[in-house]
């Protein structure tokens, strides 16, 4: 029976419909189960974004091959924003698949069936039951052979508290902190921050772009103060590799958002972990520091300090996550930055990220739990592998298909306070460029 049922795959971004496309290519029905309304709709959210990973780099072989002879058209250019990556191939790529991607579906569980977490008779035989909320609110269960959780972090923003839990007076003060990289073309938003106190924590590329936008914003409405609140001690080499880069357009950005520095648009605050937030009488807020530093009369703050895996509704299976990353533990010790400040992610696959839990898999963004660095091809091969291994070709599934670029990992707790040292490979040239939104500090 277990032959016929579906894989569920939770996610309609990138890598699950890429999965999506591989289980379809290999004879197995895929079943995308996505809470929004459309295909790529946390990409949608940060759609003003441009990605620094060129067109090549962000198309899934097996997606290809579904949609060219559909009479898609391959997109040109070089680097898209999130709005483009989302309307020239997640859409596309969803319409390809038809009614294997149910939109409106919430997963909030997934158990195996008739069976808690504690029982062991029947887990290798029995199917999952994964648990759904529609739109409309009503709930289902749906039985499948196997689950592919590509859902992704970007719905658990870390908080702006330096420990790694809201700093006290956070969630007061919900409605002055932004947790993503504001659109200042939306001219609401403009208005938002325009004469404001702004500061923007975090020292990643989703920082930098910030910075950039906001210098910006400051140079037409001279009012504008930025303070820039770094966890590190120094800023070091967070601007990057400048004229050196490989690529371009985050050699640019980081050139960019040093020149703003440079000529006092923003104000750089480091080594300050925040502990809390005070609300003034005023209406304003304070920043107040571990080491009891502060930073006073901020109107808004922008907290770019990373993401974090959701897995709440996964409590009923059996999963083996690593202690510091919540990441696959086979897969942890390449992907920690606080055993490299530097190093390189190889293709894996399956046997990484096969879970003790039977046919459960962690692919995608999800997959790395809280590191920062993650490449759309590298969940490509991910969901290759783990479709292989589905269909029941092992030797295809722990094949290496993909070359990858040399790409630093980088961002350890040394890096959080200490410097770079020399000839580190995170200010030198590198090949292809991480997705920027999973930057953190």
């Amino acid at each position: 029976m277990s032959g016929t049922l579906p894989v569920v795959v939770v996610g309609a971004g990138p890598v699950g419909l890429a999965a999506a496309a591989e289980l379809r290519e290999r004879g197995l029905e895929p079943l995308v189960l996505e809470r929004g309304l459309s295909a790529g709709e946390a990409v949608a959210e940060w759609q003003h974004v441009r990605l620094f990973s060129p067109w090549p780099e962000l198309l899934a072989p097996a997606a290809l091959r579904l949609l060219e002879p559909t009479g898609w058209q391959r997109p040109d250019g070089t680097y898209p924003t999130g709005r483009e990556w989302a309307e020239r191939y997640l859409r596309p790529l969803a319409a390809a698949l038809g009614g294997r991607v149910r939109f409106g579906t919430e997963v909030t569980g997934v158990a195996r069936r008739g069976r808690d977490r504690l029982v062991d008779a029947g887990r290798e035989t029995e199917p999952l039951t994964v648990h759904v909320r529609r739109s409309d609110g009503r709930e289902q269960r749906i039985t499948a052979r196997a689950l592919v959780d590509a859902s992704g972090t970007w719905g658990s923003p870390n908080p702006l508290g330096g420990d790694g839990l809201p700093a006290l007076g956070e969630r007061a003060a919900a409605g002055r902190i932004a947790y993503r990289v504001p659109d200042l073309t939306d001219t609401a938003l403009r208005d938002r921050y325009a004469g404001r106190h702004v500061v923007v924590a975090g020292s990643g590329h989703s920082a930098l772009t910030a910075l950039v936008a906001f210098a910006g914003l400051a140079g037409e409405h001279p009012a504008t103060r930025v303070s820039w609140a770094l966890r590190r001690g120094t800023v070091g080499d967070a601007f990057g590799g400048g004229a050196a880069d490989q690529l371009p357009a985050r050699g640019a950005l980081g050139m960019r958002a040093r020149e703003a520095v440079a000529g006092g648009a923003i104000r750089v605050v480091t080594g300050f972990r925040t502990a809390a937030v005070e609300s003034g009488s005023d209406g304003t807020l304070t920043l107040v520091s571990e080491a009891g530093h502060r930073i006073e009369a901020v109107d808004e703050v922008v907290a770019l300090t990373g993401f974090r895996p959701d897995l709440s509704w996964l409590s009923e299976l059996r999963l083996d996550l690593d202690a510091t990353l919540q990441a696959p533990v086979a897969l942890a010790p390449l992907i920690d930055p606080n055993v490299h400040s530097c190093g390189t992610v190889y293709p894996h696959g399956v046997r990484e990220l096969a879970q003790p839990e039977p046919g459960v898999y962690l692919a995608g963004m999800k997959s790395y739990g809280r590191a920062p660095t993650f490449l759309a091809l590298t969940g490509y091969e991910q969901v290759r592998s783990i479709a292989a291994a589905l269909a029941g070709d092992r030797e295809a599934a722990e094949r290496v298909e993909l070359v990858l670029p040399e790409t630093g990992v980088c961002g350890g707790a040394g890096v959080f306070d200490e410097p770079a040292e020399e000839g580190g490979c995170c200010g030198a040239p590198t090949g292809a460029e991480p997705i920027s939104l999973s930057a953190r500090s």
